[in-house]
């Protein structure tokens, strides 16, 4: 029962993080307000009995290694969509602006990895999965699954913006933004349940940190790069 109280209070807390986010507090406020979730999901699973290893917070070596082989995929594709002019426009986004070196680096650093990465992998890759009866030992498609889910609807403001991208506008370019909307997190479900594997496969949500972690701000550096 008290692991059904935590994913209950859990679900609750990212539904209030992702509202005061992206619709109340300012853009400074949105790496403390994602320090903050995280650090509530975190002491909720750990009140339901659940241990370090099974949030996935207990090794780093491994995770480590294996987040950085990820990252290293995930570089090379970056590297192949910047010296293939036809692929750049997947990086061309209207919700970039121009931002200065400063900038680009508060964006990366601050908002991406601690308002954004952070959170996500607490809470998607380490607590969820986890309150849901994930193992590191076994792979569980349900837990996975219903994190995965949950992961995708937590993008349902984000995804508000998603027709702002000059590759998703030019192939959808007619299609109702709800539906659009309706893809994005259909999208980022199934990203979920990629970024898990790597959690998994590394034994730590490090892991995913850092896939996660270089994808987002490698997209977002060849945005600024190539627009």
């Amino acid at each position: 029962m008290i692991r059904v109280f935590a994913l209950l209070a859990a679900v609750v807390t990212l539904a209030a993080s992702t509202t005061l986010a992206n619709r109340v507090l300012p853009g400074w406020a949105y790496p403390v307000c994602g320090l903050v979730a995280a650090a509530v999901l975190v002491a909720l699973a750990r009140a339901a009995g659940l241990s370090w290893s099974d949030l996935g917070l207990r090794s780093f070596r491994r995770p480590a290694l294996a987040g950085l082989a990820g990252a290293g995929l995930v570089a090379v594709v970056f590297g192949i969509a910047l010296a293939v002019p036809s692929l750049r426009t997947v990086y061309q986004d209207g919700r970039v602006g121009t931002p200065d070196f400063g900038q680009l680096l508060w964006l990366t650093c601050g908002r991406i990895l601690f308002g954004t990465v952070l959170i996500e992998e607490v809470a998607f890759r380490g607590v969820l999965p986890a309150l849901l009866g994930a193992r590191d030992d076994r792979w569980r498609w349900l837990p996975i699954l219903g994190a995965a889910a949950l992961f995708g609807l937590w993008h349902f403001l984000p995804a508000l913006a998603i027709g702002r991208n000059a590759a998703v506008h030019a192939v959808f370019g007619s299609t109702p933004a709800v539906v659009l909307q309706v893809l994005a997190m259909a999208a980022a479900g199934v990203a979920g349940i990629f970024l898990h594997w790597w959690r998994h496969a590394g034994r730590g949500v490090l892991a995913s940190v850092i896939v996660h972690f270089t994808t987002n701000a490698g997209g977002l550096t060849l945005a600024v790069l190539v627009r």
